[in-house]
C-alpha cells in the first residue's frame, strides 16, 4: 500500500521544551533596536545642536557626518542628515547578524533556536518588498565605508583648537566610537569579499597569497561581528548624546590644548 504522511499540527507561539529564560534575548533586542530607531528619527528631525564649537572646537556629532550644508555651502532648517544617514542604517539593518535578530525578535522566525515562531500561510524569504532591499548589502556597504572616512576625518580635525593641538573627553569619546564603527564596518562579509572573494586559488599567484592573508585578518574582526554591532551602536548614540548635550549648553566638555 501507498505511504502517507501526515504533517503535525503548527505548534502555539512560543511552545518549547526548552527551561531556560530564552525569551530575554529577543525581548532586549525589540527593545534597544527600537529605541535606537526612534531616537536616531527624532534627533536629526531636532537638527540642532550637533556640533561643538566653543573654543575653538569642532566636535561632529556622528549622525550628522559629513556636513552636507558646510560642504556643498547651502543653509537649511530641514533634516539634511536624512540624506546620509541612511546608508549606516540601511548597512545594519542588512547586515546578516541584525537580520538573525530582527527576524527572531521582532517577526518570531523563530524566537529562538527550538522554540516555535509564529504561524505563516506562506514563506517569501526575502523576495518581496521591504525585505528585497536587503540584497543591496554590498551597496550600503560602499557608502557608509565611505561615511567611516568622513568620521575619521572628523575626529581627527577635532584634535586642533584654533590650529593648536589639543585634547579632551570630546576627542577621546570621538575616536573610540570611529574605531567602533570601523570594527563593525570592515567586519562586514562584503568587506571580506571584496579582499578575498572570486579566488579559486590562494597559493596559485603571490597576489592570491597576499589577498588570503588579508581574508584571514579581515576574518578575525567577522568573528567578532555580533559583539562589534552592538558595541558600535551604542557608542554611536552616546557620542551623539554628548556632543548634544555639550552643545546645548548643558556642560562643557573638558579639554587641553598645548
Amino acid at each position: 500500500m501507498p505511504m502517507t504522511t501526515v504533517a503535525d499540527p503548527p505548534r502555539p507561539l512560543g511552545s518549547t521544551m526548552r527551561r531556560d529564560r530564552w525569551w530575554i534575548q529577543p525581548v532586549m533586542i525589540v527593545v534597544a533596536l527600537t529605541l535606537f530607531g526612534i531616537y536616531a528619527v527624532i534627533r536629526v528631525i531636532i537638527n540642532k545642536d550637533y556640533a561643538i564649537t566653543a573654543g575653538g572646537a569642532h566636535l561632529e556629532s556622528p549622525f550628522f557626518s559629513p556636513d552636507l550644508p558646510g560642504i556643498l555651502s547651502f543653509h537649511t532648517s530641514l533634516p539634511w542628515a536624512f540624506l546620509v544617514l541612511w546608508s549606516p542604517l540601511g548597512l545594519r539593518s542588512s547586515c546578516y547578524y541584525y537580520r538573525k535578530s530582527y527576524y527572531r525578535s521582532f517577526f518570531l522566525a523563530p524566537p529562538s533556536c527550538a522554540v516555535a515562531g509564529a504561524a505563516r500561510r506562506k514563506y517569501t524569504g526575502e523576495t518581496k518588498f521591504p525585505l528585497v532591499l536587503n540584497n543591496l548589502h554590498r551597496i550600503f556597504f560602499y557608502f557608509a565605508a565611505i561615511v567611516i572616512g568622513f568620521l575619521w576625518y572628523d575626529a581627527i580635525r577635532g584634535l586642533f583648537y584654533h590650529g593648536s593641538f589639543g585634547i579632551g573627553i570630546g576627542n577621546l569619546i570621538m575616536f573610540v566610537n570611529v574605531i567602533c564603527l570601523s570594527a563593525f564596518t570592515f567586519g562586514c562579509n562584503s568587506w571580506r569579499h571584496i579582499i578575498g572573494g572570486k579566488l579559486n586559488c590562494f597559493s596559485c599567484s603571490t597576489a592570491a597569497q597576499k589577498r588570503h592573508s588579508a581574508w584571514q585578518k579581515v576574518s578575525i574582526l567577522n568573528r567578532s561581528h555580533m559583539q562589534w554591532a552592538w558595541i558600535s551602536m551604542f557608542t554611536v548614540w552616546f557620542t551623539d548624546v554628548y556632543i548634544w548635550l555639550v552643545s546645548a549648553g548643558v556642560f562643557s566638555d573638558p579639554h587641553h590644548v598645548f
